[in-house]
C-alpha cells in the first residue's frame, strides 16, 4: 500500500487545534499528525499569514484562535467554510 492520506498536514494541524481548543503546542501537533515540529511551525505561519489562525502568547506557550469561518482553498470546495471540514471530521465519535 503507498503512504498517500486524505487528508494534507495542513487540514491535519487545522484539526488538532479544533478538537484542543488552540491549546497544543507545536511539539504535541507533530507528535499526532507524525512530522516535524519545524514543519508544524512552518503549516503555523502559513495558516497565520493567511488569516486561518490567529496566534497569541499565554504565559510561556502560544494559544491558538481559528476562524473557521473563512473558505477553504480549493476552488472545488467554492462557498465552503473550513468549519465544514472541521466539524465533519473533529469528533467522528460524537
Amino acid at each position: 500500500m503507498s503512504d498517500w492520506t486524505f487528508l494534507t498536514n495542513y487540514s491535519q494541524v487545522l484539526l488538532c487545534l479544533y478538537r484542543n481548543r488552540g491549546r497544543m503546542t507545536a511539539r504535541e501537533i507533530a507528535g499526532v499528525v507524525g512530522i516535524t515540529e519545524r514543519a508544524v511551525q512552518r503549516i503555523l505561519n502559513d495558516l497565520e499569514d493567511t488569516g486561518y489562525i490567529s496566534r497569541f502568547r499565554d504565559g510561556r506557550q502560544n494559544r491558538y484562535e481559528l476562524h473557521p469561518e473563512l473558505p477553504m482553498r480549493h476552488p472545488a470546495q467554492r462557498g465552503r467554510a473550513i468549519r465544514d471540514l472541521l466539524e465533519l471530521l473533529a469528533f467522528p465519535d460524537w
